[in-house]
């Protein structure tokens, strides 16, 4: 038997402690999160700020909530996504402490590198999306405003749909940056091959391109924005699986090195 096998062996449990370890790895999440959510909560006003201040660069001033608890829910609704997201890595290792015992010894150190890349492509995405295209893109949205034959046509951004488009934004972006991690692990699992990523290539572009049309505004230079970085994260995905590939292959001839002089030894062995 082997030593991964003994490995899993080792960490069997009944199905009564599964469920257990299940409630307590849910307890500590939940717990992460509500405590983030309050932190979030006592700076809500800051980082809605934050989050408004791209439309002093189009030229807004003013925004309104039209509905009597709107001031209040859009600070609950902030509060809320960003202690999910000051909560992610707890959460995560949450999820790694629960999985991690039934995996065997190369499958976790290949799954950790990927733990370690989500948040930090997402935080990638989501900065691109607030410092660079919520500027562009309001920029031009609100580039309608004017005089239209004596009439003035003034626009009026209200804070709940405002941080709706915002988030919008923020995680679409991020989750856009995180392609290279789910190619990587379409290949890991054995869905995808660098063979087939690289022959679909051409119609990757058109993919990505489709993609940004549907959560970029329509203007050409933010769908660009989007675009561009998704078809860069293509390709460093393929180099990524290249390297991986290449590690895997010293590995397995490592192994098979490694096992040779036993099967001497027993071939020379007297009768």
């Amino acid at each position: 038997m082997t030593d991964e096998q003994d490995e899993i062996d080792d960490s069997r449990a009944p199905l009564m402690e599964h469920i257990i370890e299940l409630r307590k790895r849910l307890i500590w999440s939940f717990a992460a999160l509500g405590v983030c959510f309050v932190i979030c909560l006592y700076f809500a006003r800051p980082i809605q700020a934050f989050l408004i201040h791209p439309l002093l660069a189009a030229g807004q001033k003013k925004i309104v909530y039209t509905e009597v608890f709107g001031g209040f829910l859009v600070e609950v609704k902030i509060a809320f996504f960003a202690g999910l997201m000051l909560s992610f890595p707890i959460i995560a290792n949450q999820l790694w402490q629960f999985i991690a015992p039934g995996l065997y010894r190369k499958e976790k150190k290949a799954l950790r590198p990927f733990l370690i890349a989500t948040p930090i492509l997402f935080l990638m995405g989501a900065s691109l999306a607030r410092f660079i295209a919520i500027p562009l893109a309001l920029k031009y949205l609100y580039s309608f405003s004017g005089d239209l034959g004596g009439v003035q046509q003034e626009a009026l951004p209200e804070l709940s749909n405002y941080l709706n488009f915002t988030m919008q934004f923020l995680f679409g972006f991020g989750a856009a940056f995180l392609l290279p991690v789910l190619l990587m692990l379409l290949e890991r699992a054995g869905i995808v091959t660098r063979t087939q990523l690289i022959k679909f290539r051409r119609y990757a572009i058109v993919v990505n391109f489709g993609i940004a049309m549907v959560l970029s505004p329509p203007d050409a230079g933010s769908m660009l924005l989007m675009a561009l970085p998704l078809v860069l994260l293509y390709e460093l995905a393929i180099v990524g699986i290249w390297f991986t590939e290449r590690k895997r292959k010293r590995e397995a001839e490592a192994e098979a090195t490694a096992d040779l002089p036993q099967v001497i030894r027993k071939g020379d062995a007297p009768e």
